[in-house]
């Protein structure tokens, strides 16, 4: 894994996967959640992400099940991962930090009322 930042839909697999293990379906009910409705990931997008991740190592598959007559796949957080999500929360911290402390700063110029002389 490289230091750039992470792409949303990857922070927001691996923020899915923080807490534990889930399959496919949980994962996109739990990024709607996680962003408040604001990304959906559509099925094909998730599982393209998830053969990605496996390959990096950020993942793991926790089990297979038989569920309805149908195969299933359990995702897990891999150690890995688990750093790299770290990494990510505390730069982006970081970032949050320095914008607010920015805004702190800086003061909106007074605005003089419709007809006040300067």
């Amino acid at each position: 894994m490289t230091d750039r930042p992470l792409q949303e839909p990857t922070l927001l697999l691996l923020t899915a996967l923080a807490d534990e293990p889930r399959h496919g379906y949980g994962l996109i009910q739990e990024i709607d959640a996680i962003s408040q409705g604001r990304v959906r990931m559509r099925t094909g997008t998730l599982y393209g992400a998830l053969d990605r991740l496996l390959q990096q190592g950020l993942i793991q598959v926790e089990r297979e099940e038989i569920v309805d007559g149908r195969a299933r796949k359990v995702y897990a957080l891999a150690e890995a991962g688990r750093s790299v999500l770290a990494a990510e929360a505390e730069r982006l911290r970081a970032v949050v930090d320095e914008a607010e402390r920015r805004l702190a700063g800086h003061r909106a110029p007074a605005t003089r009322p419709k007809g006040a002389l300067a």
